[in-house]
């Protein structure tokens, strides 16, 4: 139940605020929730640690990145005249394209005049009896706000490999997530490539192109499929755009706000000639309908997902000429979409190219970083340039970058300390006035999907909050204990949930990151939304409210 609104003295009266909200910030999520703050009325600031808006899309300018969603489901919906001015050019934007349509969404709505660039927050500290958050930038500068919303992504803390000698690299060195604003030009340069995942594949095909010579260092092989990207012309833009209200509508609909749903029948049900013909359909075609779209029971049954991964090697094995380069391609520790799958164009030919080189690490481990290049346990490479693709922190990790305090102190690092416990993905218990956007345990999928309900919902709550008065919003130990119980439930029986990834929390490259936790939600988005509709269709009874 919500307690009644306190009959002492407010207390702006005794500590004056200098806003209603702090977001933590700048990307998709912070942008769209400064907005909505905006339209209720609300002081707001927005802290972001870069020079500019776009989050993901400012900090991951490596070559080749761009959407493995469709463009036309991934930009904002909220906007009907956003929708008419912007015109998309690929089915899968590359980043460049991207972060020009950020900007023009911080332009087309006046965002930047809200927005503190180049101030990254340090720590961020709750005062009980002010019933505020008082926060500090990392230069010392200091603000105080009622609520603190984070919006700090999913995928925004890059890795580090644990490797000896990083720092004593005598040519050009980068993160994939902290690449330079500058071009980089590879053309007869002996590259380096550290890492196999989703932003080294991107990397790979690009790189590979103009390299003189590119070695690809690979510790866990992924299970890539086709992008199938093209153009957009303007007849085809104008139909997107005439069935845009169709488009989010299904994107509502379907189990992960893709364009893509699981099909009903179960891998076993058709013949095998049905079976493969349906498999070489999906290979065919754009985006994630191999992963996203495929038998309904690929990811749950480990003979169905058996099948789908052997036909997959089968087709790596079909497009690289070297089959022990291809065996060395196909991963042996999971199987096909039980890890997000990168999406590639053409990366497996890469391979078929005489200026590249797989050197597996597993075999061969890299012992260290020299000022010329890289050591491994049976050969010295020498460098121009080394590209570290080696990944993010994932979940969590953003959070851990903050120094975050509760009531009493309570860090939220010892808070999660056995794993991330929520309510409803976005409140935690000891954190009052604190909502988190895309935090653990909400629905991931197409993300901008997720984040413009995850806005919303945050939005409705300071609706309610400051319609009555309250000061003080925070999740209940029953609620939060209710809430983790469910997301634990919903992924017993996932094959997802028993191997090593960024989504189950493992990160090897992070110290005490090796124990694997329920980071995410991995029900359906309109079960997750209907779970949250219902907290806020009763009053927010399931907060405690004061």
């Amino acid at each position: 139940m919500a307690a009644s609104v306190p009959s002492q003295p407010s207390v702006e009266a005794t500590s004056p605020l200098d806003y209603d909200a702090i977001i933590i910030g700048a990307g998709m999520s912070g942008m769209y929730q400064l907005h909505r703050l905006r339209e209720l009325g609300m002081r707001v600031r927005v802290f972001e640690a870069g020079t500019g808006v776009g989050g993901t899309w400012y900090w991951n300018r490596y070559p080749g990145a761009r959407f493995d969603s469709e463009s036309y489901s991934y930009g904002y919906s909220f906007s009907k005249e956003l929708l008419e001015e912007w015109d998309w050019t690929e089915h899968f934007a590359p980043q460049p394209e991207t972060l020009r349509y950020l900007n023009f969404v911080a332009d087309k709505f006046d965002l930047r005049r809200d927005i503190q660039f180049r101030s990254r927050v340090a720590s961020a500290h709750y005062d009980e009896a002010a019933r505020s958050w008082a926060v500090e930038l990392d230069d010392g500068r200091r603000h105080r706000a009622r609520f603190l919303i984070t919006a700090i992504g999913v995928l925004s803390s890059p890795t580090m490999p644990r490797i000896a000698g990083v720092e004593t690299f005598e040519g050009k060195s980068f993160h994939t997530a902290r690449w330079p604003h500058e071009a980089v030009s590879f053309e007869g340069k002996r590259v380096a490539v550290i890492g196999t995942g989703a932003t080294g594949v991107q990397t790979i095909q690009e790189v590979a192109k103009t390299a003189g010579r590119l070695t690809v260092f690979q510790r866990t092989p992924n299970w890539c499929a086709p992008l199938h990207n093209r153009k957009i012309d303007a007849q085809t833009m104008a139909k997107i755009r005439a069935e845009y209200s169709d488009i989010f509508r299904r994107c509502q609909e379907t189990f992960a706000c893709f364009l893509h749903t699981p099909d009903p029948r179960g891998t076993f049900e058709v013949t095998p000639e049905e079976r493969e013909a349906f498999f070489e359909k999906l290979y065919a075609e754009p985006g994630f309908g191999i992963w996203q779209g495929n038998f309904r029971d690929i990811l749950t049954d480990r003979k169905a997902n058996a099948a789908i991964s052997d036909f997959v090697a089968r087709k790596i094995r079909q497009r690289v000429k070297d089959q022990a380069v291809a065996e060395k391609l196909i991963p042996r520790d999971h199987g096909f979409g039980t890890r997000r799958v990168p999406l590639e164009t053409k990366y497996y030919e890469v391979y078929n190219q005489p200026n590249v080189t797989l050197v597996d690490i597993k075999a061969t481990p890299i012992e260290r970083i020299t000022p010329t290049g890289i050591k491994t346990s049976d050969a010295e490479y020498a460098f121009d340039i080394i590209i570290y693709a080696t990944g993010f922190d994932a979940i969590t990790g953003a959070f851990d970058q903050i120094d975050l305090r509760g009531v009493n102190g309570l860090r939220l690092k010892e808070r999660w300390r056995n794993g991330p416990q929520t309510y409803l993905g976005v409140m935690v218990e000891g954190f009052p006035n604190m909502m988190m956007l895309m935090g653990p345990h909400t629905a991931l999928g197409n993300i901008p999907r997720s984040i413009e309900y995850n806005v919303e919902w945050v939005t409705g709550l300071l609706r309610h909050a400051r319609s009555a008065g309250i000061t003080r919003v925070e999740a209940t130990p029953e609620g939060v204990a209710s809430w983790t119980d469910h997301v634990k439930s919903l992924g017993v029986g996932l094959l997802s949930n028993e191997i090593n990834s960024w989504m189950t929390g493992i990160n090897t490259n992070v110290e005490g990151k090796q124990t694997r936790i329920i980071a995410r939600y991995s029900g359906s988005a309109p079960a997750y939304r209907a779970r949250c509709d219902e907290a806020a269709a009763n009053g927010y009874r399931e907060l405690a409210l004061a």
